[in-house]
């Protein structure tokens, strides 16, 4: 590329580039700020994202945020007092956004709060609890990775008003799928604490099914109905059934087979493949046999 396309190139993205930056410093300000404590971890992380985002300096607000969060670094000014600036900086700022659409905006926060929360490696009871509330205030989500598998997860997880070790780990091994934690010992600690946790949760719980011309495949052992019962359904109701998962797919129905819920030990080739395409921004829906033919007999 030479100098003249790359200057052109960087006209063109550096609105882009920064209203992400400040989207995930939003949502890292969130995280870090769930438990209504900071510690060292969490500052050292945010200090993280000034190097990684050292090259948007010259872009107002970004002068503004190194400097607030490298006060913090040289205990100039007091911890709290820089984490409230630093949120009110973020929505002074917020008026300015207009790259990126509110729903695209609220997904890059939710990210960056899931790695505000794993800042320093633990992911405690008071955090979880108030993602739970935050993600049930940002319904408007729904269908988008990774809401769905969050909101899911969290279902599962505190049904029974509490939050076990197993459970703990199973949330710190999903947020580490996508919060790219930049601390290298804590995000060693954190692979190794979680190299055997099975994670599990990536059904679609409470979702609207709109079946007119949309596609439908399903996988898996059914428990609930027979497959050709199920699939003659889909077509009554205007739906299409197809036999794989392709990128215009909206829906993956996954058979109970033994499982709890919408727990996989093992996810399956076209689940895999379902999940890759979400991650790749498509909207496809994983819902579990039970929940869709609870659906199915209701409009009947």
């Amino acid at each position: 590329m030479n100098n003249i396309n790359e200057q052109e190139y960087k006209v063109f993205t550096g609105k882009q580039e920064a209203d992400k930056a400040i989207n995930s410093l939003k949502g890292i300000l969130l995280g870090i700020n769930l438990d209504n404590e900071v510690n060292k971890k969490e500052i050292n992380e945010l200090n993280q994202w000034v190097s990684e985002h050292n090259k948007l300096i010259c872009k107002n607000p970004f002068k503004e945020f190194m400097t607030l969060i490298q006060s913090i670094i040289h205990e100039e000014i007091p911890t709290r007092e820089i984490i409230e600036d630093l949120w009110w900086l973020t929505q002074k700022y917020e008026g300015d956004n207009y790259y990126y659409d509110a729903l695209t905006s609220d997904l890059q926060i939710l990210q960056g709060l899931c790695h505000g929360i794993l800042a320093d490696g633990i992911v405690n009871d008071k955090e979880i609890f108030e993602l739970d509330k935050w993600i049930d205030n940002h319904k408007h989500l729904s269908n988008h990775y990774p809401y769905d598998e969050i909101s899911t997860m969290l279902l599962d997880v505190l049904a029974d008003k509490k939050v076990d070790e197993e459970e703990r780990n199973m949330l710190k091994a999903y947020f580490n799928q996508f919060a790219d934690i930049k601390d290298k010992k804590i995000k060693k600690e954190i692979r190794d604490e979680t190299k055997d946790t099975v994670i599990s949760g990536l059904c679609t719980s409470d979702i609207n099914i709109i079946f007119e011309q949309r596609k439908f495949c399903i996988t898996g052992i059914l428990k609930r109905t027979p497959r050709k019962e199920l699939r003659n359904d889909i077509i009554k109701l205007g739906g299409i059934p197809v036999d794989n998962v392709t990128d215009d797919t909206d829906y993956l129905i996954v058979g109970d087979n033994g499982n709890l819920a919408w727990s996989f030990a093992c996810y399956g080739r076209k689940v895999e493949h379902a999940i890759t395409l979400r991650k790749k921004g498509h909207r496809i829906s994983i819902v579990n046999e039970f929940d869709f033919c609870d659906i199915v007999d209701d409009l009947k």
